[in-house]
């Protein structure tokens, strides 16, 4: 009987292992629900490698660079759904007569103790150099808190939503001082740090157009569910802070750059110490002509920002709608700090002082064009050159820190410059509320901010570059 039965459970067996393995029964469904789940993910992990791939290539992710550009996106991403869910609260809900009110007193509110602020974030910073990642990540979770207190103010219309975005644009201000610092800490090899810089704001500024439709979209559930985006976006770039090679924590090398020309410009507990501490002016005139005629072009670009969101809402372009009107003056924005950018990183560090120059007269003819021929395409235009304009400049000024500025204060000049930048802004954009809502007179201011900058820069820039820079800079 065992013998009869052997060769049917053999045949069995073999006609079990056959189904098996044509893909028949409990095998088939397997790959069938594997297949499906492959499927499903590819739409996520496929974009998701194709992303991973380009911030790490060129030995970008063996330096680090390639997870700073990646936090930086998040951090991007965030920051625009905080202004989505902010704009629509004290711009878009109200009519313009008030929304203008409402906007100053946030300006007001904010913006006045941060000008009094950010000149300390640098120095504060410096005392952190072994905490940069800590810095950034705490950067982080401070603006995930605040995006849930704004949630809540946003729909009842407390006064805890003027505190909160205090808090929310000082850490951002901050996490934008430090990853100034980090830079030069991770660059690759045979990596210029204007490259480096470039592909960060690049990174940044495509992950911000992918997040404005998205918070608008989020917006129209709900008024508080794009400040949820926002807070789950900087939950995950505080776990990515930490994620950043220990050696953006390393402080080896390193001094503070002060902003005094010489000693005798220093005064109190620095003025013992002033030839051991060094002076961005120390370092060669061209750093700080570059950052005047930088700071025209920040100065212009938060009057443009206020002064428009205005005119355009009270005088739309020929044939739109005030919405309309916004979105393509703000595309044109964006799209020409995107070109500047990748311009940027093409140019490398060629002649930055002759680049800053020629933007900055560019900026200036495009303004004083729109300004004596108002029109919609001139408007349109003056926002895109703007915008390219501000990124190829920000990045030339990079390139200059990174060649006349010795290596020991190099962060620290990073620091100092991005907070003069800031103040800049806030000061345009003051400027911007406080004007009459007439185009041409408002153009013509804006003209007459790009002027006094390029004016009191272009000798001194363009001397430098005949010189060629800096080539041995001193530390007073």
């Amino acid at each position: 009987m065992a013998t009869a039965r052997s060769p049917h459970g053999r045949a069995g067996i073999g006609r079990a292992e056959g189904r098996s393995r044509s893909g028949g029964g409990p095998g088939r469904l397997g790959g069938s629900v594997r297949a499906v789940g492959r499927a499903l993910r590819l739409p996520v992990t496929g974009p998701a490698r194709g992303i991973r791939k380009a911030t790490h290539a060129h030995g970008a992710g063996e330096s680090g660079l390639g997870k700073l550009i990646e936090l930086h996106a998040v951090n991007g991403a965030g920051d625009v759904m905080i202004t989505v869910a902010l704009a629509s609260t004290v711009f878009f809900s109200v009519p313009t007569a008030e929304a203008r009110g409402r906007v100053a007193l946030y300006l007001a509110i904010t913006m006045a103790p941060f000008a009094l602020l950010a000149p300390v974030i640098g120095p504060l910073l410096d005392r952190l150099p072994h905490g940069r990642r800590a810095a950034m990540a705490g950067a982080m979770l401070a603006r995930a808190l605040l995006a849930l207190l704004l949630s809540g103010a946003v729909a009842t219309g407390s006064l805890e939503l003027y505190p909160a975005a205090l808090g929310v644009l000082v850490a951002s201000k901050a996490y934008g001082v430090v990853r100034s610092a980090v830079v030069p800490r991770l660059l690759p090899p045979r990596f210029s740090l204007v490259k480096a810089n470039s592909r960060v704001t690049l990174g940044g500024l495509l992950a911000t157009g992918v997040a404005a439709p998205v918070g608008a979209g989020l917006h129209m559930i709900g008024p508080g569910w794009p400040l949820y985006g926002a807070f789950v976006l900087f939950a995950v770039g505080t776990f990515l802070s930490f994620t950043l090679p220990p050696k953006v924590d390393s402080a080896r090398g390193e001094d503070t750059a002060l902003l005094a020309a010489d000693a005798e410009h220093l005064h109190g507990p620095h003025r013992r110490t002033a030839l051991r501490r060094p002076g961005l002016r120390t370092v060669g005139p061209a750093v700080t002509h570059a950052l005047g005629a930088n700071a025209a072009l920040r100065g212009l670009s938060g009057f443009l920002i206020f002064f428009l969101a205005f005119l355009l809402r009270e005088h739309p372009l020929a044939g739109g709608s005030a919405a309309v009107s916004l979105g393509i003056v703000g595309v044109a924005a964006g799209a020409g700090n995107a070109l500047g950018t990748a311009v940027g990183a093409w140019l490398k560090s060629r002649a930055p002082e002759v680049i800053i120059v020629t933007v900055v007269a560019i900026v200036l003819g495009a303004a004083v064009t729109a300004a004596a021929f108002y029109g919609s395409f001139l408007v349109t235009c003056l926002a895109g050159i703007a915008g390219f304009a501000q990124a190829l400049a920000k990045l030339s000024l990079d390139a200059l820190i990174q060649r006349d500025v010795p290596e020991l204060v190099r962060t620290s000049a990073f620091a100092r410059s991005e907070t003069l930048l800031q103040m800049a802004w806030v000061l345009g954009g003051a400027i911007g509320i406080a004007l009459p809502l007439n185009g041409v007179l408002g153009l013509a201011v804006g003209a007459a901010i790009v002027a006094s900058g390029w004016l009191t820069t272009v000798r001194g820039l363009l001397a430098s570059a005949r010189r060629g820079g800096a080539p041995h800079p001193r530390v007073a």
